[in-house]
Order: C-alpha cells, then sequence, then structure tokens
C-alpha cells in the first residue's frame, strides 16, 4: 500500500491517516508531496492523477485510490480486524464512529481561526482569537467535553488507542501551538497523546521540514 500525504507541519487529515498506518503497524510506502500553494502546480497535478478532487491522503492499492482520512481508516479497519483500529464493544464503536464524523464534518471554527501549523508558537494570537471569537470557545469546549472520555475509559477516549484518537490528535496540536486555554483533564489526556510513538514521530519529523520547505 502507498501512502500520498502532504506536509506533515500543515495537514491534519495526512496526519490522521498516516498515525493510523504507523501506530498500529501497517505496512505502507510514505510518499510525501512538498505543499507549493499553486492551481496548477507539482502538488496539485501529482494529487490529481490519483483524486480528482486533488486533496491528501491518499492510499493507493494497486493503483486503486481510497481518499479521505475517514474511507481510509474504516478500509483499514475492514482489512485489518485483528488490529482493534476501533473499539471491540459495538456501542463503544458507534461512539467512536459517531465522535470521528463530528470531527470531519464540525468544528469549523477551531479549523478556520487556528490551522495546524507544528512546532510554531503562536500563543500570542491564540490569546486574541480565543479574546475575540465565541465559536472559537464553544468548538473547544466541545473538544473537552470528548476528551473526558479519557478518564472513564482509561488513557484513550476508548481504554486503548483508536481511530478516534487519531482524529483528534491534530486538534491537541492545534490547542499547543496556540496555547489555547484547557482544563486539567484535558491537559492529561493532551499529554498522552503527544507520547504516543507515532505522534512523537510525526511531530519530529514535521520539525525537520523546517528547514527544507
Amino acid at each position: 500500500m502507498d501512502l500520498w500525504i502532504g506536509n506533515k507541519k500543515y495537514l491534519s487529515w495526512s496526519m490522521r491517516a498516516w498515525l493510523v498506518c504507523r501506530h498500529f503497524d501497517i505496512e505502507f510506502t510514505e510518499h510525501l508531496v512538498q505543499l507549493d500553494g499553486l492551481a496548477d502546480g507539482i502538488f496539485k497535478q501529482t494529487i490529481q492523477s490519483m483524486n480528482p478532487v486533488g486533496k491528501v491522503p491518499i492510499l493507493v492499492i494497486n493503483d486503486f485510490s481510497i481518499w479521505d482520512s475517514f474511507a481510509i481508516c474504516e478500509f483499514l479497519a475492514e482489512q485489518f480486524p485483528q488490529k482493534l483500529l476501533w473499539p471491540q464493544d459495538t456501542l463503544e464503536r458507534a461512539r467512536a464512529r459517531s465522535l470521528c464524523a463530528e470531527m470531519h464534518s464540525g468544528f469549523s471554527a477551531l479549523r478556520s481561526y487556528c490551522p495546524m501549523n507544528i512546532h510554531a508558537d503562536l500563543k500570542e494570537l491564540g490569546q486574541q482569537l480565543w479574546q475575540q471569537h465565541a465559536d472559537l470557545r464553544n468548538d473547544l469546549q466541545r473538544v473537552e467535553q470528548i476528551w473526558e472520555l479519557h478518564e472513564q475509559t482509561g488513557d484513550f477516549l476508548f481504554g486503548k488507542f483508536s481511530i478516534a484518537d487519531a482524529f483528534f490528535a491534530p486538534v491537541v496540536m492545534r490547542v499547543i501551538s496556540y496555547g489555547l486555554p484547557t482544563n486539567q483533564k484535558s491537559q492529561a489526556y493532551m499529554n498522552k497523546i503527544i507520547q504516543v510513538p507515532a505522534i512523537a514521530q510525526w511531530i519530529a519529523e514535521a520539525k525537520l521540514e523546517l528547514t527544507s520547505i
């Protein structure tokens, strides 16, 4: 399998699919295409040859393309059921999927005001945004409600690391970069997330991009 992604510093959806592959030890070949910001640049041309939408991530199996992080993760869960990418309990699995769908389609204020930028110190900007935008505060309040699940189930949202944690990992990156205020329960969850080896690897490799872009 070949996984096509963009810059690790910026692209949250690439991060989600990559984390699931790496954390669950699913063999894949990584292809990182640098963003160039051009409508007809190398990035768009390369990605559109596999995905007409022109966006990453894309999982390619024998010239068959699967795009969108949620679709990729569902495919991987079906292909590798023994790896338990979703919770085993039926109701917990349904809740985990619901949370991923909410992450997938919601939190527009958090996405708009605080795009992922790993290793950038944006705390001053974050303070301004926090004061100015009630919708941003509402989004983070909802995120913190979700993260409280880890207290009920163990270190992660459903006891062990799952697709759901991978979907919220980029939010952790945003909160850290922008210095958004969080309660102690959220801080405990974020500290656990950044210690996951696959996430630590992504962060380290994103840092290396600072000298290459």
